[in-house]
């Protein structure tokens, strides 16, 4: 995985994102928002053109549920592509908020 694409997390106290940076200043986005101390709710991804058909948005969910895991947190996926990432991903089910 290049720089360009690597995922890194932005944490502002009771929100944040996981973003992948590319050429020209382009961003690929997952947005959360922290429900107390051991939730979080997915409410947004985007995925610009520049970035589709690279599995971008998947990493960027994937990399939500491995940081919820070590955590101990669990996620509301309210995010349509998020949800459906869950769908896919029945081995996600420990962290899904039930």
């Amino acid at each position: 995985m290049t720089d360009e694409n690597r995922i890194e997390l932005e944490d502002n106290g009771a929100k944040g994102r996981y973003v992948v940076r590319g050429p020209d200043g382009v961003e690929a986005e997952m947005t959360f928002t922290k429900v107390g101390d051991h939730q979080l709710i997915i409410d947004h991804t985007e995925v610009p053109d520049a970035f589709r058909g690279q599995g971008v948005g998947a990493r960027l969910v994937t990399r939500a549920v491995e940081d919820a895991r070590a955590a101990g947190k669990t996620i509301i996926p309210l995010c349509p592509f998020a949800a459906a990432q869950f769908r896919r991903h029945p081995e996600w089910a420990d962290v899904l908020k039930k």
